[in-house]
C-alpha cells in the first residue's frame, strides 16, 4: 500500500479500550487483554496509559511490548501547576516515575495534561478559569517542568488542552502557547478535545506549526455535542453519551486535518484515543480494528 503520509505514525491507547485510571478498577480491561487486542487490531505502536495501569517495572513492559511486537510511544502525567511550587516539584517527582518505566523502553514523549474541574459525575469542582497570577505560575511551571524533562531525562513535554480543564478554548490554548518557553514545551494535539471545547484544530496546525509534536486522533459526534451544550453537561458525563466516535463519523474531518499534519514534514505520533469510560469489554476491539482500517486506507504509517 502507499504510503500517503509516511511520517504520520500511527498508534493507540488504553483509552480506547475505557481505560481511565492506573489500577484496581474492576470497569476496566485488564492490561494483558489490551496488549494483546492492541496487537490483534493491527497496531504496532501503542502509549502507556494511567501511571499504574500497566506494571511500574520497565522489564515487564519491555518483554510485554515485545512480545506482541509493540513499541511505546509514551506516557502520561497530570499536573495541576497553577497552584505553584508545591505542584511543580510533585510533578517533577511524576515525570521521574514515569520516565524510569518509559526511558528503559525508548520512549520520550511525557503527555502533560492539566487538572479539571469536573468530577465523575459531571459536577463543577473548582474554579473554571483561573486568575492573572494562576497563569503565570501555569506557563512558568510548565516551562520549567519541560526544561526539567529534557535536562534529566532527555525527553520531551506535551502539553495536553483538554475538556473541563483551564486550557481547551481556543483563546486558552493560544494564550498558552504564547506564553511558555517553545523550546521546552511542545504540543499534544488532542483533535476531539480541541473540537469538543471549539477550537479549532486546523488553525493551531497552521499558527503554531513548531508547537504540534504528538497528536491523539479522536472525533467528537455533533449531535452528543449539541446536546451537551445545551444541557451544560460535564466531560465524562458527555464521555458515557459517546461524545466521542471513531472516524469518520464524527469532526475534525480527518483527512483535511492528515493532510495538514503531514505538511509539518516531520515524524508525529498519531495515536487513536476515543474516550470509552466505562464500556462493555468486549466493545473496543471492533472499533480499534476498523478505525485502524481506516487510518490505514488514509495512507498512515503503522509500522516502523
Amino acid at each position: 500500500m502507499t504510503l500517503d503520509y509516511p511520517d504520520l505514525l500511527l498508534g493507540t491507547a488504553p483509552d480506547s479500550w475505557g481505560v481511565w485510571n492506573p489500577t484496581g478498577d474492576p470497569l476496566q480491561t485488564p492490561w494483558e487483554r489490551y496488549l494483546d487486542e492492541v496487537a490483534a487490531a493491527g497496531y504496532r505502536y501503542s502509549e502507556l496509559g494511567p501511571f499504574g495501569y500497566l506494571p511500574a517495572d520497565p522489564g515487564i513492559v519491555r518483554e510485554a511490548y515485545a512480545a506482541r511486537g509493540l513499541t511505546l510511544t509514551g506516557g502520561a502525567v497530570f499536573a495541576a501547576l497553577q497552584r505553584g511550587r508545591e505542584a511543580l516539584e510533585r510533578a517533577k517527582a511524576d515525570v521521574d516515575a514515569e520516565m524510569a518505566v518509559i526511558g528503559p523502553n525508548g520512549a520520550r514523549h511525557v503527555v502533560v495534561l492539566p487538572e479539571g474541574y469536573t468530577d465523575m459525575d459531571g459536577r463543577v469542582t473548582g474554579p473554571t478559569g483561573l486568575a492573572d497570577d494562576e497563569w503565570a505560575s501555569l506557563l512558568g511551571g510548565m516551562s520549567e517542568l519541560g526544561r526539567y524533562l529534557a535536562g534529566e531525562h532527555g525527553a520531551e513535554l506535551v502539553f495536553h488542552p483538554h475538556a473541563d480543564s483551564h486550557v481547551g478554548t481556543q483563546a486558552e490554548i493560544e494564550r498558552f502557547l504564547d506564553g511558555t518557553d517553545p523550546d521546552a514545551v511542545g504540543l499534544c494535539l488532542d483533535t476531539g478535545h480541541v473540537a469538543y471545547c471549539g477550537a479549532d484544530n486546523l488553525k493551531i496546525v497552521r499558527d503554531y506549526p513548531d508547537r504540534v509534536r504528538y497528536v491523539h486522533l479522536k472525533q467528537v459526534d455533533r449531535a452528543v455535542m449539541a446536546r451537551v451544550r445545551e444541557e451544560g453537561l460535564g466531560f465524562a458525563p458527555a464521555v458515557r453519551l459517546g461524545a466521542m466516535v471513531e472516524p469518520p463519523l464524527g469532526e475534525p474531518d480527518m483527512p483535511t486535518l492528515l493532510e495538514a499534519l503531514a505538511g509539518l514534514g516531520r515524524e508525529l505520533y498519531c495515536i487513536v484515543e476515543q474516550d470509552m469510560y466505562p464500556c462493555d469489554p468486549d466493545r473496543p476491539l471492533p472499533i480499534a480494528r476498523r478505525t485502524y482500517q481506516y487510518f490505514r486506507t488514509c495512507g498512515m504509517r503503522v509500522a516502523g
